[in-house]
């Protein structure tokens, strides 16, 4: 379930300059080569909507997995046995950098001080 504007060949980098690669979207900032992903994910509709509120209910979780189970089944089946194995290394190591962010994003956030009452 694609909605407008979530196309990533559309994002740009943090310094304005479209991160492409052959005509694409690519995943790496073309300076830093830093991932792109979570700029990409930032600007998807369906993401933006849910954390709108600051908290995601189930059934907007429920959501995300339909659609990450439908590009899996249309994916999936067009790889080859070696770029399958790829991808789901990619996938792993994609989520957990994603874990990773985020709990050091929280842990960041955290005052540096601890109330002792």
């Amino acid at each position: 379930m694609k909605k407008k504007g979530d196309a990533m060949d559309k994002e740009q980098d943090k310094g304005g300059k479209r991160a492409e690669s052959q005509g694409r979207a690519s995943w790496l900032d073309a300076d830093s080569g830093e991932p792109m992903i979570h700029q990409y994910t930032e600007r998807l509709n369906t993401f933006l909507e849910a954390m709108a509120d600051g908290k995601i209910e189930a059934k907007e979780l429920e959501a995300q997995e339909e659609r990450l189970v439908t590009l899996l089944k249309k994916i999936e089946p067009k790889l080859g046995d070696e770029l399958h194995g790829e991808v789901t290394e990619l996938l792993c190591e994609l989520t957990a950098y994603n874990i990773m962010h985020t709990m050091f994003e929280v842990a960041e956030a955290k005052p540096p001080t601890q109330f002792r009452g």
